[in-house]
């Protein structure tokens, strides 16, 4: 089920296709959660549904409902393949790539085109990347390979360069609760948002009650650390153990919303001050140590894809909330 934001990459990928001006590379730029990889398999629908062939300008395009479609859906078709990072790395490998673009150099098996899916294109280790340059340089005719990347400048130039790129605008948040509201039913999908960003495909594979109440959780202990009235190793050893990477969003998010309202002025920046008990009224907000901290927890969040001691690591980031 498509969201409204996806509607202007999905008009302009059709006018390609049906003008035959598909590029033999797209680089689909999409933040997490917003429909990146939902909006790579919808191209491979595209490109491989009979209907949608040769520049049919049919309004129903793809159909979604021919074998075709159904089987790309499915992930089943043989003329398309994915490759994502292997379950035991954060990284896409050098074999990987090099195993997808030998397949790319076959005959499609239905006389059409062969896609290839990258995703996510950003978590390419650098030989992965080379390989697959070798292989956007001189491109096997019918082919379309879709990178899908939230952060494409991580991506060499020279590969970023052999791209269509095709941008996905953030959905609003309307947009987002109405598309949560349609696929999955009413729920607390406002606090979901407040944690995950404007998310709205991530967020669809949460729980909102149970996601509402563990950042009611989280916020509760984080006031009872700042207070110095909780112990940050018990809670260090508690967080490590499940939901660490939810936790730390409702970490960042909390750190967030007081860092606006100190730069705001509100009442509610009187306790944000480095001391354990607030100065005088007109002393100075302490607003930098809070975007130190916020730097902490997105450095921590990042490095949760590597073998680090998480509890460790936690204890060290509630010791600095609580001085």
């Amino acid at each position: 089920m498509s969201g409204p934001w996806l509607k202007e990459a999905m008009s302009s990928l059709g006018r390609m296709h049906a003008a035959d001006r598909m590029p033999h590379a797209l680089l689909i730029h999409a933040a997490h959660g917003t429909g990146g990889d939902w909006l790579a398999g919808w191209v491979a629908q595209l490109v491989l549904c009979p209907t949608a062939a040769h520049g049919s300008q049919t309004a129903d395009r793809p159909c979604g409902r021919c074998a075709s479609c159904r089987h790309v859906s499915q992930g089943q078709h043989p003329d398309l393949s994915w490759t994502r990072p292997l379950e035991d790395s954060q990284q896409i490998r050098i074999e990987q790539i090099r195993e997808r673009c030998a397949e790319l150099a076959l005959t499609s098996h239905q006389g059409g085109y062969k896609v290839a899916i990258v995703d996510p294109a950003d978590s390419l280790n650098r030989f992965a990347a080379n390989a697959l340059l070798k292989t956007l340089e001189e491109p096997p005719p019918r082919t379309l390979l879709v990178l899908v990347a939230a952060q494409p400048s991580r991506l060499p130039a020279t590969l970023r360069s052999r791209c269509q790129r095709i941008a996905v605008r953030a959905p609003t948040r309307a947009e987002s609760l109405e598309w949560l509201t349609s696929a999955r039913g009413a729920g607390e999908w406002e606090a979901v948002l407040d944690i995950l960003g404007e998310a709205p495909l991530a967020a669809a594979a949460l729980d909102p009650a149970a996601t509402a109440a563990l950042r009611s959780q989280t916020w509760g202990l984080l006031e009872e650390m700042r207070r110095g009235r909780a112990d940050p190793v018990l809670a260090a050893e508690q967080w490590s153990r499940a939901e660490l990477p939810l936790r730390l969003a409702c970490v960042e998010n909390w750190l967030t919303e007081r860092i606006r309202a100190a730069l705001a002025g509100t009442p509610q920046s009187a306790e944000l001050r480095a001391t354990a008990q607030p100065r005088r009224a007109d002393s100075v907000i302490n607003t930098p140590t809070l975007f130190r901290l916020l730097d902490a927890v997105r450095e921590l969040k990042a490095a949760l894809v590597t073998p680090i001691n998480r509890s460790l690591a936690l204890e060290s980031l509630l010791r600095s909330l609580q001085a």
